[in-house]
C-alpha cells in the first residue's frame, strides 16, 4: 500500500477539479454559480490553498458532473464501489427536523438521485418543483409520512410506497413520531 500525504491528494484533488472545469469551459463564475460554493472558495481550492468539506466537493462535482470517488483516487473503479456510512454526503439547510443522506453518484445528479431521509416527529421538508416530467418515488422504511404533491395529499405507512410528481410544489412530513423514508427523483 503506498502512503500518500495530506499535500499530495490535495494537490491532486486540484488539479482534477480545474481539469474537469476547464474541460467544460467553465469560468470560476459559472461552477460558482452552478454549485452555490463560492468564487473564492473555488478558486482557492483550484490552487490547493484550501482544503474542501465533503458537501463543498459534493457540490463541485454535481456541478462539474465528474464521479466524486474518482477525484481521488486514480485507479480504475471495481466492480463493486461501496461508499461507506461516514463517506456519504449529506445534504445540510434543507427541511426542518430532517436529515438527508445522499446515496446516488454525483454524475447523475439531475438525472437520477437517491437519497435516505430521516425525519425527527413533526419534521417536513417542503420542495419547490423540479424540472418538467420529474417523478419521486418514495418508500417508507420506518414510521409513517404524509406526501403532498399538487392539490393531492396521502399518508404512508412503514413499507408503503408512493409515486408521484416532483416537477410541482411538493412536501413529505413526518406524521407524529420520527420516520425514515428512502426516495429516488427520477428526472425524465
Amino acid at each position: 500500500m503506498t502512503d500518500v500525504s495530506a499535500d499530495h491528494v490535495l494537490s491532486r484533488l486540484s488539479a482534477r477539479l480545474r481539469e474537469a472545469r476547464q474541460r467544460q469551459g467553465l469560468s470560476l463564475d459559472a461552477v460558482a454559480k452552478l454549485s452555490g460554493v463560492s468564487r473564492s472558495m473555488v478558486s482557492q481550492i483550484e490552487r490547493g490553498e484550501s482544503s474542501p468539506t465533503v458537501a463543498t466537493l459534493w457540490n463541485l462535482t454535481r456541478a462539474l458532473q465528474v464521479d466524486f470517488a474518482g477525484l481521488l483516487d486514480p485507479q480504475e473503479a471495481s466492480g463493486i464501489e461501496v461508499v461507506t456510512a461516514a463517506q456519504a454526503p449529506r445534504i445540510a439547510g434543507h427541511g426542518k427536523g430532517c436529515r438527508i443522506t445522499i446515496l446516488s453518484p454525483p454524475e447523475q445528479a439531475g438525472r437520477f438521485e437517491v437519497y435516505d431521509i430521516r425525519f425527527e416527529a413533526g419534521g417536513e421538508l417542503d420542495s419547490d418543483p423540479h424540472g418538467a416530467g420529474t417523478q419521486e418515488h418514495l418508500t417508507v422504511i420506518e414510521g409513517a409520512v404524509e406526501v403532498r404533491s399538487g392539490g393531492e395529499n396521502r399518508d404512508l405507512m412503514t413499507g408503503d410506497t408512493a409515486r408521484y410528481r416532483a416537477d410541482v410544489p411538493h412536501w413529505i412530513g413526518a406524521i407524529d413520531e420520527p420516520a425514515r423514508v428512502f426516495l429516488i427523483v427520477e428526472t425524465t
